[in-house]
């Protein structure tokens, strides 16, 4: 893993308009930003009319034709209630196969071009956002995230964006992260305000 100080984040604007040769997928079917493998991922999904956008705490090492077990399930629920896509999305862009190792104290740049990326999927991508809340109790990992989830918020407010959760909350309200849930789960409305003020 690099060294924090040697990071340099690619704004989201400009991830979106360059065209990397060194990952080779089809690029009809997915959306992947940046479009090579770093320290962080913006948007993770595939192109489509309808998608289910569905939002974690970070992203892993997934990429496309290379999806972990939870974009596995993501994938699955979102054509299991009629949509005909996915976008991964997370409330932090970092990558990190364990939330625990996630920065102690948040990039705002990173996070800034994070919301770049959300405000762009709202506008170009789905007419009528629905948005699957689906971080676990992993959005407990650090104090930043809730300013991060608040700002998210506020902004799928200005799209008109719909809340849901598929599954169980925990003891403490949060949704249910995308592993251990049946193949046929069903989206179930979400109120994400109120679940915001508990935390």
């Amino acid at each position: 893993m690099m060294k924090k100080e040697e990071l340099k984040i690619v704004p989201f604007q400009a991830a979106m308009d360059m065209q990397s040769e060194r990952e080779k997928y089809d690029r009809a079917k997915w959306i992947y930003v940046p479009d090579f493998y770093t320290e962080y991922r913006y948007i993770l999904g595939t192109a489509g009319n309808s998608p289910l956008i569905t939002i974690g705490i970070n992203p892993s090492t997934a990429e496309p034709e290379k999806l972990d077990n939870t974009l596995k399930s993501v994938e699955r629920i979102a054509k299991g209630n009629g949509f005909d896509s996915f976008i991964m999305f997370n409330v932090y862009a970092q990558r990190s196969t364990n939330p625990k190792q996630m920065d102690k104290k948040p990039d705002w740049v990173l996070h800034r071009e994070n919301m770049q990326a959300f405000k762009w999927i709202l506008e170009n991508r789905v007419k009528k956002p629905v948005i699957w809340a689906a971080w676990g109790i992993n959005i407990e990992t650090r104090k930043y995230l809730k300013e991060c989830l608040r700002e998210m918020i506020g902004i799928s407010d200005q799209y008109r964006a719909v809340w849901c959760k598929v599954g169980k909350c925990s003891v403490k309200g949060h949704p249910h992260h995308p592993l251990y849930l049946k193949k046929d789960s069903r989206i179930e409305e979400f109120d994400v305000k109120t679940y915001l003020t508990s935390l």
